[in-house]
């Protein structure tokens, strides 16, 4: 069944009060808090962020509260859920009401202990299957936690070791792919690729900070933001020691093949088909 509803992937850092990406004076594509205008189409679409993920809400609240003033949005609040409350009527009619569902970062495993089982991811399932305009966003840790399979912990090195990294269940909003956040910045590659060696099947995607992908229909992804989208495919890969490796030993692999997408790049992962752009102009 195609989705009805749309994903919004944040690579981490969006442009907000208080944080100022990097590239802001040398991109000259960048645009102020491009991303999270993203988040609604109209002003006074109710927009829940979710705060689970942090381990400071009330500074994430102070942090969105201001940008979303300057974007203009007008109806937003905060839920920080723990165990006792998932399942409470408060909550889901809150999120009933929601046109966004934004979850912000920290730990991703936060969100998958706390919500990847419960009647709340249901109703998040259900109105993204099939409300249309509904929106699920997520910045880094937020943006992690959305497909089927999540990474939890793993090591960033010189090599890729076998037994290097954990995966987990994340909350099944996004089939065949496995998403790594500020990708760029924190050289997180390695893991990224080891994930996606494992379970040839999915695209990996990595998202680079103030950047983010928007995708429609399931499958259909367009680039946002002033750096980079990696887009890791193993499925034609060659050859392997994944299946023989043993522990603490180094993984290697031929043939993965890589897409780079910047603003407004757009890929289809069901049809694997690229468009790139080329000073504002599809290419």
């Amino acid at each position: 069944m195609m989705p009805k509803g749309q994903l919004l992937m944040i690579g981490g850092k969006e442009d907000k009060n208080g944080n100022k990406p990097e590239i802001e004076e040398k991109n000259n594509n960048f645009s102020p808090n491009e991303i999270l205008k993203f988040l609604a189409k109209s002003k006074d679409d109710r927009i829940e962020v979710i705060t689970t993920a942090s381990s400071e809400p009330e500074s994430i609240k102070e942090t969105y509260t201001k940008t979303f003033h300057e974007i203009g949005y007008t109806n937003f609040d905060f839920l920080d859920i723990c165990d006792e409350q998932v399942h409470t009527d408060y909550h889901l009619q809150r999120v009933e009401a929601a046109k966004t569902v934004f979850f912000t970062g920290g730990d991703q495993n936060r969100i998958c202990e706390q919500l990847k089982l419960s009647v709340l991811t249901d109703l998040l399932l259900e109105k993204y299957n099939n409300e249309d305009g509904f929106m699920i966003a997520g910045t880094s840790a937020g943006a992690m936690c959305m497909p089927e399979i999540v990474i939890l912990e793993a090591l960033n090195g010189e090599a890729i070791l076998e037994h290097d990294i954990e995966l987990g269940s994340g909350l099944g909003l996004l089939n065949n792919c496995i998403v790594d956040t500020h990708f760029v910045h924190r050289a997180r590659f390695g893991r990224l690729a080891h994930a996606v060696i494992m379970h040839q099947d999915c695209w990996g995607i990595g998202l680079g900070e103030d950047t983010a992908l928007l995708i429609e229909e399931g499958t259909r992804a367009t680039c946002i933001g002033s750096g980079m989208a990696w887009i890791i495919n193993a499925k034609n890969l060659g050859k392997t020691n994944i299946e023989t490796v043993e522990k603490g030993f180094p993984i290697y692999a031929e043939n993965l093949k890589i897409h780079i997408l910047t603003d407004q790049c757009k890929i289809d992962f069901s049809k694997n088909v690229f468009k790139g752009v080329s000073i504002g102009k599809e290419s």
